[in-house]
């Protein structure tokens, strides 16, 4: 293997390792005090990997939700993850036996990675995606651990999510130097938190996004055709 490729990808996944480590715990701990044992907590970790998504299913079992109202509710909740996929198609081309583990490796912080990448490769985009799975799953054992044997109060401690993402908009931001993506997402997003109800805010405001932007994108086509005749 590429010790330089490890690197790289290492080095580029040590923000989101800051984020991954504290959320996973976060995880980890709130899934021991609702009751879920700690191998099923540490089993979401590996095959569900969908941190707010985990969080959700978290919640509602233990309200006594049925599973098959957690499938539906977190379906919804990583629909966005659809619009990812579509917008990576092309890059995942060629990735051969790396494609189906990068498809369901596709975490915001991973995509949010993948596409600031100014010399992606398939072998650079698969460390990273299995370094931030690797994350995830490691601050989910320390949660266990810790919830396991209580040694502090947790409460407020998934505010973790919030100040990650935060931190990888801001990131983003400096990279691209492009205030319409940010001007669009904000504005979408106040929009849905006005006009929709809890349930569809996120889907409605991604949705929402994705659509002045796939029409900003055809503007510009239709505008550098014109001129290119």
């Amino acid at each position: 293997m590429n010790s330089q490729t490890w690197r790289d990808a290492g080095k580029q996944t040590l923000p989101v390792m800051f984020g991954y480590l504290p959320l996973g715990a976060a995880f980890g701990i709130v899934a021991i005090e609702v009751g879920i044992p700690w191998y099923a907590a540490a089993a979401m970790s590996i095959i569900i990997y969908a941190g707010a998504g985990q969080f959700l299913a978290t919640t509602l079992l233990a309200a006594g939700a049925g599973l098959t109202e957690v499938a539906v509710a977190t379906m919804m909740l990583n629909s966005r993850h659809v619009f990812y996929g579509l917008s990576l198609l092309k890059r995942f081309q060629g990735a051969g036996w790396r494609k189906p583990y990068m498809i369901f490796a596709l975490t915001d912080e991973t995509y949010s990675l993948l596409t600031s990448q100014q010399a992606y490769t398939h072998a650079l985009g698969f460390r990273v995606s299995l370094l931030n799975h690797l994350w995830w799953f490691s601050g989910t054992l320390i949660g266990i651990a810790v919830g396991s044997a209580q040694l502090f109060n947790s409460q407020g401690i998934e505010f973790a999510l919030t100040a990650l993402f935060i931190v990888l908009t801001l990131e983003q931001a400096r990279r691209l130097k492009q205030a319409l993506p940010f001007a669009i997402a904000l504005a979408t997003g106040l929009g849905a938190v006005l006009l929709l109800p809890d349930r569809h805010l996120l889907l409605g405001a991604i949705g929402s996004a994705s659509l002045l932007l796939l029409a900003h994108y055809r503007h510009d086509q239709r505008r550098e055709k014109r001129h290119a005749h």
